[in-house]
């Protein structure tokens, strides 16, 4: 019996997309909404949902997810504090991959920036961040970015809140500080994504940096992501998690 994923925002690029790769992995499409349509009756037919709508049904469709005892695959940016916790709070109860990204190589580039990050010290290396977006992206800094700044103050032994965030930088703003780290958002025409994370120190420059050239590759992780959480317990994963670097 091949598994049963439903899509939240079937009508929209992502959704399109996604439709294409769950018939390219075997699975079978259990159904989909658009605005306004019953997501409860998504989640009581699927056997997994993918979720890449907005924020603003993060939580609604988390709660629906813990509801019906559903796995949630979750690429929606632009979550507040209040709607990441509901998106643990449904994990205590089912499988959820919640990732910023759903890319293979951005999994791998988060890892390889915290492992970079443990190994520089801010005192000597600034971290600067740079993406760009399309120009209908309407949150900044990228969840991605967001990301790679949260690897980085994981290999420093912090999070991102403590560690601290610098971003639209403008007029006089006096010496750069120690310790936080710089995020640059840019947006213009259709670029999928760029993400560059760079180390900067008096005498060296390391850049990591990640382009991607197709929406694809987000979908085709997203339902990798589909067919590893329905043989999960429940648990908040990620795509390192997916990839087997958990």
């Amino acid at each position: 019996m091949t598994l049963r994923i439903g899509i939240a925002g079937l009508s929209g690029r992502m959704g399109t997309l996604l439709t294409e790769e769950v018939a390219a992995a075997g699975a079978t499409l259990a159904g989909g909404t658009g605005r306004g349509d019953d997501a409860g009756a998504l989640f009581a037919q699927s056997q997994v949902v993918i979720d890449f709508t907005n924020a603003a049904t993060a939580e609604t469709h988390a709660a629906l997810a813990a509801r019906h005892g559903k796995p949630l695959i979750l690429g929606s940016s632009g979550l507040s504090a209040a709607q990441e916790a509901a998106v643990a709070a449904a994990a205590e109860s089912v499988p959820v991959v919640y990732a910023a990204n759903f890319s293979p190589g951005v999994a791998l580039l988060f890892a390889m920036a915290e492992r970079m990050a443990a190994a520089l010290p801010p005192e000597q290396y600034d971290a600067e961040i740079v993406e760009m977006h399309h120009r209908q992206k309407v949150d900044a800094p990228s969840g991605t970015a967001i990301g790679l700044g949260r690897a980085v103050a994981r290999g420093r032994g912090k999070t991102l809140e403590e560690v601290g965030m610098e971003s639209g930088r403008d007029g006089h703003t006096g010496p750069r500080a120690t310790g936080p780290i710089g995020f640059a958002a840019l947006r213009g025409g259709q670029v999928v994504g760029e993400h560059t994370l760079l180390f900067a120190a008096g005498s060296e420059h390391i850049a990591l940096t990640h382009r991607s050239f197709d929406r694809r590759v987000y979908a085709t992780g997203a339902v990798r992501a589909a067919l590893w959480a329905a043989r999960q317990p429940a648990g908040l994963y990620d795509m390192k998690h997916v990839l087997g670097m958990g």
